[in-house]
């Protein structure tokens, strides 16, 4: 079925044992319903068909029947040439107006009835807006800091039977970012945040900083604090894995953030 998606996540990349490298990919469609888009071998695409986060595609997706979580969907041909048409680009005027029309349709602020939501059979929501009610820290914890030998060992294999053999794998993350928050039930939760954009701003910042890893950890703690949790109307786009959706007490995820910001702010602005 050809499906008009608006992009609104895009995770770090990882490493699958089926798949190799993979992006996961999220947003909603035209009745504002989440869509999921996996697997998806994103960074092997063509340039002109990496579609980036807000821009409205038209793409052609069957039910991704591995899957039992509704909003499960895989390319239908990825080798086709025409398998992604890309739409307009909706942007931030009016402080993110026409984004928060589609986005903000069905939001939790409760996460016990969000896990309540997602173990319910015939429901196993795996995809959600939520709504912190305050935000306690954002960490930065090490882990390791390579893929593990099994995960390279299946590249290895991958890409014997690849025609690009100079494609270059992302590099792992040396640390894991989480934000502890309450939501409005006063429930401390702290979740990962498997975002692309917070991976992609700590080699920013690492860069910049001349390698100095500390400082890089740093100035990402001081965005998603200092900046995102204190001006900005925040919001988590939380998901779930397959594995551990019906295992794990809490099995969300944060797959990425909305941060508009706060209407106080806009009006000191234009006081």
């Amino acid at each position: 079925m050809k499906k008009k998606v608006l992009i609104a996540v895009k995770t770090y990349p990882s490493i699958s044992a089926k798949y190799n490298e993979l992006v996961c990919t999220a947003g909603f469609d035209e009745d504002g319903n989440w869509i999921r888009i996996y697997p998806i071998p994103f960074r092997k695409l063509e340039f002109n068909k990496r579609y980036e986060k807000y821009r409205w595609i038209e793409i052609d997706l069957v039910k991704n029947t591995s899957d039992f979580r509704p909003e499960s969907f895989r390319p239908k041909n990825i080798l086709d040439e025409n398998f992604i048409v890309f739409h307009d680009k909706v942007g931030t005027k009016s402080n993110w107006a026409e984004r928060k029309l589609v986005v903000l349709k069905n939001v939790y602020n409760d996460m016990t009835q969000l896990i309540l939501d997602a173990k319910t059979k015939n429901k196993h929501t795996s995809l959600a807006v939520f709504k912190p009610t305050l935000i306690k820290d954002f960490i930065c914890e090490p882990c390791k800091r390579e893929w593990s030998y099994r995960q390279k060992a299946n590249l290895q294999q991958q890409s014997l039977f690849e025609e690009k053999s100079n494609f270059e794998v992302v590099k792992k993350l040396p640390y894991k970012f989480s934000y502890v928050f309450e939501d409005i039930n006063g429930r401390v939760c702290k979740l990962m945040n498997e975002d692309w954009e917070v991976g992609a701003l700590y080699w920013n910042c690492l860069e910049r900083k001349g390698g100095d890893e500390k400082a890089a950890c740093a100035d990402v703690i001081n965005k998603y604090l200092n900046d995102f949790a204190k001006t900005k109307d925040l919001y988590f786009y939380l998901g779930t894995t397959k594995l551990h959706h019906l295992r794990a007490p809490n099995p969300f995820i944060i797959i990425g953030t909305f941060h508009p910001k706060k209407e106080t702010q806009l009006k000191l602005e234009f006081a």
